[in-house]
């Protein structure tokens, strides 16, 4: 299908990484490969710490990576859960994004080495995610941070576990939760917005590897039932008032676009206050085209937005 993609991401489509999720053993270790083959990370300005923390049902240890600004903005936190489908992905995933994210906030980020599916399928990385974000609450101090100035940060899958996360800090009486940014956020194990339907061939992601992903997440067979549960796919939440301020992003080619769209809307209809901004032209991870003009107010949207929730 053809797709009105700007110019500057179409002319880079065909040097983007493509992995096949139908062996995601291989798709694990090719996504590995080409984090390695990338620049090294700009870590100037920070202190970088690699630490585990103890989590009830897991063994071994909980990985966290934080990094701490030598200039910090005020005691301000972001609590980072990375993407990829809930299948791929390390703190390593997102080392540089995360290390310009403290330098340009001014924020101490925290970043977790959740489990993946399929061997650990769901709540094993929505409870990694949970005690993770618990232990940097109760150790903010140690870090010059309020624990109510805390956000959580993710993209894609990280995005629904952010998301999760919310409903889970809410409904449990845990952590307070300051803001919460949920860039293209995977919410919903459904898989019938029109979106979703349309978007079978698209880069990076598409409704192919969504199946697959939600297939891990939940276990074959199981999403689209009626049991699923909200903290797995927020986009089933009846009830969504008391959540935090928020941030929802959409890109115009992604298959997530419309659940990502209606999550925000369902948030404002709960009486929340919620920022979304849709970008045209746009793919899902067409962000890494770090040139493209549309990938640069992306980036520095997402800094402008975080200050000001934060507050610095």
């Amino acid at each position: 299908m053809a797709y009105a993609f700007d110019p500057e991401l179409a002319a880079a489509i065909e040097m983007l990484p493509n992995v096949d999720l139908t062996d995601i053993v291989k798709a694990r270790a090719e996504f590995e490969e080409l984090i390695a083959q990338l620049p090294p990370a700009d870590t100037t300005g920070l202190t970088i710490t690699d630490l585990t923390v103890p989590a009830p049902d897991r063994a071994p240890d909980l990985p966290l990576r934080i990094y701490v600004p030598d200039r910090p903005s005020g005691p301000v936190g972001i609590y980072d859960v990375h993407g990829g489908g809930f299948v791929l992905g390390s703190v390593q995933m997102m080392h540089a994004g995360n290390a310009a994210l403290a330098r340009e906030t001014g924020a101490v980020v925290v970043s977790v080495d959740y489990r993946l599916a399929p061997e650990h399928p769901y709540p094993a990385g929505l409870e990694d995610s949970y005690t993770g974000l618990v232990w940097f609450a109760e150790h903010a101090g140690e870090y010059g941070v309020d624990p109510d100035r805390i956000a959580i940060h993710g993209i894609s899958a990280g995005g629904g576990l952010c998301a999760g996360l919310a409903l889970l800090a809410r409904d449990r009486g845990g952590p307070s939760i300051a803001f919460q940014y949920l860039g293209v956020p995977e919410v919903d194990d459904r898989l019938t917005t029109p979106s979703m339907r349309r978007f079978t061939d698209t880069p990076m992601w598409n409704q192919p590897k969504a199946v697959i992903s939600w297939d891990a997440y939940l276990g074959a067979g199981v999403p689209g039932t009626p049991d699923v549960p909200v903290y797995a796919a927020p986009a089933r939440a009846g009830d969504l008032t008391g959540l935090p301020p928020a941030y929802v992003s959409a890109m115009e080619f992604d298959p997530l676009r419309d659940e990502s769209i209606a999550y925000a809307l369902a948030l404002q209809a709960a009486g929340v206050q919620v920022e979304l901004h849709v970008y045209s032209g746009t793919f899902h991870g067409s962000s890494l085209v770090e040139y493209a003009a549309v990938s640069k107010r992306e980036k520095e949207e997402a800094y402008t937005v975080l200050r000001k929730a934060l507050r610095v």
